[in-house]
Protein backbone atom coordinates (compact mmCIF):
# COMPACT_ATOMS: atom_id res chain seq x y z
CA UNK A 1 0.00 0.00 0.00
CA UNK A 2 1.32 3.12 -0.83
CA UNK A 3 2.34 5.90 1.57
CA UNK A 4 -0.09 8.61 2.10
CA UNK A 5 0.74 12.00 1.85
CA UNK A 6 -0.56 13.89 4.80
CA UNK A 7 1.38 14.48 7.37
CA UNK A 8 0.47 13.24 10.49
CA UNK A 9 -0.98 9.45 8.62
CA UNK A 10 2.45 9.53 7.20
CA UNK A 11 3.91 9.28 10.65
CA UNK A 12 1.47 6.61 11.66
CA UNK A 13 2.02 4.79 8.48
CA UNK A 14 5.93 4.02 9.55
CA UNK A 15 5.59 3.32 13.25
CA UNK A 16 2.58 1.86 13.47
CA UNK A 17 0.27 1.86 16.30
CA UNK A 18 -1.62 -0.92 18.89
CA UNK A 19 -4.99 -0.74 19.93
CA UNK A 20 -7.00 -2.74 22.03
CA UNK A 21 -10.05 -4.01 21.55
CA UNK A 22 -12.45 -6.46 23.17
CA UNK A 23 -13.06 -8.83 20.71
CA UNK A 24 -14.67 -12.51 19.88
CA UNK A 25 -12.28 -15.70 21.29
CA UNK A 26 -12.13 -17.09 17.97
CA UNK A 27 -11.31 -13.88 16.23
CA UNK A 28 -7.18 -12.43 16.35
CA UNK A 29 -6.61 -8.98 16.68
CA UNK A 30 -5.09 -7.02 14.19
CA UNK A 31 -1.57 -5.97 13.85
CA UNK A 32 -0.13 -2.57 13.97
CA UNK A 33 -2.38 0.04 12.79
CA UNK A 34 -1.39 3.15 10.81
CA UNK A 35 -3.96 6.12 9.55
CA UNK A 36 -4.32 5.90 5.36
CA UNK A 37 -6.21 8.56 3.34
CA UNK A 38 -9.23 6.55 1.81
CA UNK A 39 -8.79 7.62 -1.11
CA UNK A 40 -5.39 6.24 -1.82
CA UNK A 41 -6.56 2.54 -0.29
CA UNK A 42 -9.12 2.64 -3.08
CA UNK A 43 -6.42 3.88 -5.36
CA UNK A 44 -4.29 1.39 -4.76
CA UNK A 45 -6.74 -1.51 -5.04
CA UNK A 46 -7.57 -0.27 -8.64
CA UNK A 47 -4.29 -0.27 -9.86
CA UNK A 48 -3.78 -3.81 -8.51
CA UNK A 49 -7.47 -4.97 -10.01
CA UNK A 50 -6.42 -2.92 -13.25
CA UNK A 51 -10.34 -3.56 -14.19
CA UNK A 52 -10.37 -1.91 -17.07
CA UNK A 53 -12.88 0.58 -18.75
CA UNK A 54 -16.70 -0.83 -19.28
CA UNK A 55 -17.32 -2.16 -15.55
CA UNK A 56 -16.30 -1.01 -11.70
CA UNK A 57 -14.01 -1.84 -9.45
CA UNK A 58 -16.27 -3.96 -6.92
CA UNK A 59 -15.27 -3.40 -2.73
CA UNK A 60 -16.92 -5.63 -0.03
CA UNK A 61 -17.04 -3.99 3.63
CA UNK A 62 -17.95 -6.65 5.71
CA UNK A 63 -17.55 -6.71 10.00
CA UNK A 64 -20.21 -7.77 12.30
CA UNK A 65 -23.38 -5.91 13.18
CA UNK A 66 -22.73 -2.28 14.18
CA UNK A 67 -18.87 -2.52 13.74
CA UNK A 68 -19.01 0.66 11.37
CA UNK A 69 -19.72 -1.12 7.71
CA UNK A 70 -22.56 1.72 6.69
CA UNK A 71 -20.78 4.72 8.28
CA UNK A 72 -17.48 3.39 6.22
CA UNK A 73 -19.33 3.01 3.41
CA UNK A 74 -20.81 6.07 3.38
CA UNK A 75 -17.25 7.72 3.77
CA UNK A 76 -16.46 5.96 0.77
CA UNK A 77 -18.71 7.37 -1.25
CA UNK A 78 -18.50 10.63 0.23
CA UNK A 79 -14.70 11.02 -1.12
CA UNK A 80 -14.62 8.94 -4.02
CA UNK A 81 -16.88 10.04 -7.20
CA UNK A 82 -18.72 7.75 -8.54
CA UNK A 83 -19.46 5.58 -6.09
CA UNK A 84 -22.69 3.63 -5.25
CA UNK A 85 -23.34 1.51 -2.32
CA UNK A 86 -25.31 -1.84 -2.28
CA UNK A 87 -26.18 -2.91 0.85
CA UNK A 88 -26.69 -6.85 1.64
CA UNK A 89 -29.51 -6.05 4.23
CA UNK A 90 -32.19 -5.08 1.36
CA UNK A 91 -30.82 -7.85 -1.31
CA UNK A 92 -31.59 -10.10 1.87
CA UNK A 93 -34.81 -7.89 2.94
CA UNK A 94 -37.73 -10.47 3.67
CA UNK A 95 -35.80 -13.19 2.23
CA UNK A 96 -32.97 -14.78 4.70
CA UNK A 97 -30.47 -13.38 6.70
CA UNK A 98 -27.54 -14.74 5.04
CA UNK A 99 -28.83 -17.20 2.95
CA UNK A 100 -28.66 -14.54 -0.16
CA UNK A 101 -25.70 -15.15 -1.71
CA UNK A 102 -27.33 -16.25 -4.80
CA UNK A 103 -29.04 -12.68 -5.03
CA UNK A 104 -25.58 -11.28 -4.57
CA UNK A 105 -24.06 -13.04 -7.45
CA UNK A 106 -26.71 -11.71 -9.47
CA UNK A 107 -26.56 -7.97 -9.32
CA UNK A 108 -22.58 -8.62 -9.24
CA UNK A 109 -22.77 -10.68 -12.55
CA UNK A 110 -24.65 -7.92 -13.88
CA UNK A 111 -21.95 -5.20 -12.85
CA UNK A 112 -19.64 -7.52 -14.57
CA UNK A 113 -20.90 -7.09 -17.44
CA UNK A 114 -20.89 -3.25 -17.27
CA UNK A 115 -24.55 -2.90 -17.13
CA UNK A 116 -26.68 -0.58 -15.45
CA UNK A 117 -28.68 -2.40 -12.46
CA UNK A 118 -31.82 -1.98 -11.78
CA UNK A 119 -32.67 -5.40 -9.85
CA UNK A 120 -35.81 -6.11 -7.53
CA UNK A 121 -35.04 -9.26 -5.39
CA UNK A 122 -37.64 -11.41 -5.07
CA UNK A 123 -39.32 -10.56 -2.06
CA UNK A 124 -39.63 -7.34 -2.60
CA UNK A 125 -42.34 -7.58 -5.60
CA UNK A 126 -44.41 -10.05 -3.25
CA UNK A 127 -44.38 -7.92 -0.28
CA UNK A 128 -44.62 -4.71 -2.39
CA UNK A 129 -41.69 -2.64 -1.31
CA UNK A 130 -41.01 0.02 -3.77
CA UNK A 131 -37.81 1.22 -5.71
CA UNK A 132 -34.95 -1.24 -6.28
CA UNK A 133 -31.21 -2.21 -5.97
CA UNK A 134 -29.85 0.45 -8.24
CA UNK A 135 -25.89 0.75 -9.52
CA UNK A 136 -26.19 3.63 -12.25
CA UNK A 137 -24.40 3.06 -15.61
CA UNK A 138 -20.50 5.21 -15.37
CA UNK A 139 -19.94 3.52 -11.68
CA UNK A 140 -16.49 3.51 -11.20
CA UNK A 141 -16.39 1.92 -7.48
CA UNK A 142 -19.12 -0.79 -6.07
CA UNK A 143 -19.19 -0.64 -2.05
CA UNK A 144 -21.38 -4.15 -1.45
CA UNK A 145 -21.59 -3.56 2.68
CA UNK A 146 -23.08 -5.84 5.11
CA UNK A 147 -22.51 -8.97 7.18
CA UNK A 148 -21.37 -11.81 4.70
CA UNK A 149 -20.44 -9.34 1.89
CA UNK A 150 -17.17 -10.71 1.65
CA UNK A 151 -17.94 -14.21 1.69
CA UNK A 152 -16.33 -17.05 -0.54
CA UNK A 153 -19.67 -17.46 -3.07
CA UNK A 154 -19.06 -13.89 -4.15
CA UNK A 155 -14.86 -13.62 -4.06
CA UNK A 156 -14.56 -14.48 -8.00
CA UNK A 157 -16.49 -11.28 -8.31
CA UNK A 158 -15.33 -9.66 -5.91
CA UNK A 159 -11.99 -7.00 -6.51
CA UNK A 160 -10.98 -6.55 -2.97
CA UNK A 161 -12.18 -7.36 0.65
CA UNK A 162 -12.11 -5.24 3.94
CA UNK A 163 -12.67 -6.51 7.47
CA UNK A 164 -13.96 -4.13 9.73
CA UNK A 165 -12.96 -5.17 13.30
CA UNK A 166 -14.53 -3.24 16.12
CA UNK A 167 -14.92 -3.46 20.01
CA UNK A 168 -17.33 -5.80 21.31
CA UNK A 169 -17.97 -3.62 23.88
CA UNK A 170 -18.59 -0.51 21.73
CA UNK A 171 -20.60 -2.77 19.33
CA UNK A 172 -22.69 -4.19 21.97
CA UNK A 173 -23.44 -0.14 22.99
CA UNK A 174 -24.42 0.37 19.62
CA UNK A 175 -26.99 -1.99 19.60
CA UNK A 176 -28.48 -0.66 22.33
CA UNK A 177 -28.71 2.65 21.40
CA UNK A 178 -30.45 1.24 18.33
CA UNK A 179 -32.75 -0.77 20.85
CA UNK A 180 -34.06 2.80 22.66
CA UNK A 181 -33.88 4.53 19.30
CA UNK A 182 -36.78 2.29 18.41
CA UNK A 183 -34.54 1.01 15.20
CA UNK A 184 -35.05 -2.18 16.60
CA UNK A 185 -36.06 -4.38 19.42
CA UNK A 186 -33.93 -6.42 21.82
CA UNK A 187 -35.18 -9.73 20.71
CA UNK A 188 -34.22 -8.63 16.92
CA UNK A 189 -31.14 -7.95 17.95
CA UNK A 190 -30.73 -11.14 20.21
CA UNK A 191 -32.36 -13.23 17.07
CA UNK A 192 -30.28 -11.66 14.42
CA UNK A 193 -26.99 -12.81 16.63
CA UNK A 194 -28.18 -16.23 17.08
CA UNK A 195 -27.84 -16.66 13.27
CA UNK A 196 -24.74 -14.16 12.77
CA UNK A 197 -22.19 -15.19 15.68
CA UNK A 198 -22.05 -19.02 14.17
CA UNK A 199 -21.99 -17.83 10.67
CA UNK A 200 -18.93 -15.55 11.03
CA UNK A 201 -17.11 -18.17 13.28
CA UNK A 202 -17.42 -20.76 10.70
CA UNK A 203 -16.65 -18.37 8.00
CA UNK A 204 -13.80 -16.66 9.38
CA UNK A 205 -13.94 -13.35 7.29
CA UNK A 206 -10.77 -11.54 8.24
CA UNK A 207 -8.76 -15.05 6.75
CA UNK A 208 -9.06 -13.33 3.40
CA UNK A 209 -9.42 -9.55 3.83
CA UNK A 210 -6.72 -7.79 1.80
CA UNK A 211 -7.09 -4.83 4.66
CA UNK A 212 -8.64 -4.65 7.81
CA UNK A 213 -10.21 -1.28 9.31
CA UNK A 214 -10.40 -0.31 12.55
CA UNK A 215 -14.62 0.21 13.30
CA UNK A 216 -14.05 1.82 16.76
CA UNK A 217 -10.51 3.58 16.22
CA UNK A 218 -8.47 5.48 18.64
CA UNK A 219 -6.02 6.67 17.01
CA UNK A 220 -6.26 10.09 15.65
CA UNK A 221 -7.56 10.75 12.36
CA UNK A 222 -9.99 12.90 10.12
CA UNK A 223 -12.57 10.55 9.85
CA UNK A 224 -13.98 12.21 7.00
CA UNK A 225 -11.07 11.27 4.62
CA UNK A 226 -9.07 9.03 6.55
CA UNK A 227 -9.43 5.58 8.26
CA UNK A 228 -7.21 3.61 10.77
CA UNK A 229 -6.07 0.23 9.14
CA UNK A 230 -4.18 -2.76 9.64
CA UNK A 231 -2.75 -5.49 7.38
CA UNK A 232 -4.77 -8.45 6.63
CA UNK A 233 -5.22 -11.14 6.18
CA UNK A 234 -5.31 -12.11 9.70
CA UNK A 235 -4.51 -15.88 10.84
Amino acid sequence: MSAVSNGRAFHYHLMGYWMTMELDREEPSAGRWRVERIADVVNAFAERARTGAGRPLVLAIDGRSSSGKTTLAGRVADTVSATAVVHTDDIAWSHSRFGWADLALRVLELVHAGAAVSFRPPKWDERGRAGAIVVPGGTQLLVLEGVGSSREELAHLLDARLWVQADRIATDRRNDSRVAAGGTTRAGVEGWMAEELPFIAARRPWEHADLIVAGTPTLPHDPRTEIAVADGPLR
